[in-house]
């Protein structure tokens, strides 16, 4: 028996493309096998955001994976989905579209500290996990997967304790894809286990600490605002 999750949730947003949306290959993407770890242990948490799909057996459905999007459409609208969403913590994996799609490739670094700015400025007290890409099938696009990748440690490495590396790289072989570029099943259960790991401390040291804003409420949200505890 599972322990019964408790309190307000935290919620969680994650953001990306179609590998956080889960494609044809596997609906939901890691976002399954992450919500059964989370509320397995108990943790009362709410993936959120302005699109939803999945199983049945992912409870929490909502997140902004948008199918062939960069980086730089990613910034275009971010400013309004953390304003509706409110998330406590965001989980960033995106640029395998500017890979994939040969869009100024070293340039994008550049344009994901730009998108990480803009998150800053918007949601001050939010928590951001940047995943590194996952591995690439073909070997110019793992080459670029590769540059992208080296450049994250170093742009995160002075924005603060409310930014957080994640290597998601390491984690998969092209044995885990799919299609070449998408994980299948078993790549998405590695990603799912990635992120619970970098959550799990995350999660330990959030506590609630007041209601929604009267904005909040008014757009239905639920939650209760977090704070680190002491």
């Amino acid at each position: 028996m599972h322990p019964a999750a408790s309190g307000p949730p935290v919620r969680i947003m994650p953001l990306g493309d179609s590998i956080t949306d889960g494609h044809n290959a596997y609906p939901g993407g890691y976002r399954v096998a992450l919500w059964q770890r989370l509320t397995a242990d108990g943790r009362a948490v709410a993936f959120v955001g302005s699109l939803s799909n999945g199983p049945a057996e992912l409870g929490s459905r909502q997140h902004e994976g948008h199918t062939g999007w960069r980086i730089d459409q990613l910034g275009e609208r971010i400013d309004d989905w953390l304003q509706q969403a409110a998330p406590h913590i965001v989980l960033l994996l995106i640029g395998t579209n500017d890979i994939n799609t040969d869009h100024a490739i070293a340039d994008a670094p550049a344009r994901l500290s730009r998108l990480l700015d803009r998150v800053r400025a918007a949601a001050p007290y939010c928590e951001v996990l940047v995943a590194t890409l996952p591995p690439h099938a073909n070997p110019t696009g793992e080459r670029g997967v590769r540059a992208y990748n080296s450049a994250l440690s170093g742009m995160l490495a002075d924005r603060g304790p409310n930014f957080q590396l994640v290597d998601m790289h390491s984690a998969l072989t092209v044995a885990d894809l799919a299609d070449g570029l998408h994980p299948g099943r078993s790549g998405f259960e590695k990603m799912a286990e990635v992120w619970y790991e970098a959550l799990r401390t995350r999660l330990a040291t959030l506590a609630p600490s007041r209601p929604p804003s009267a904005q909040q409420q008014g757009l239905g949200l639920d939650g209760e605002g977090l704070v680190e505890r002491q």
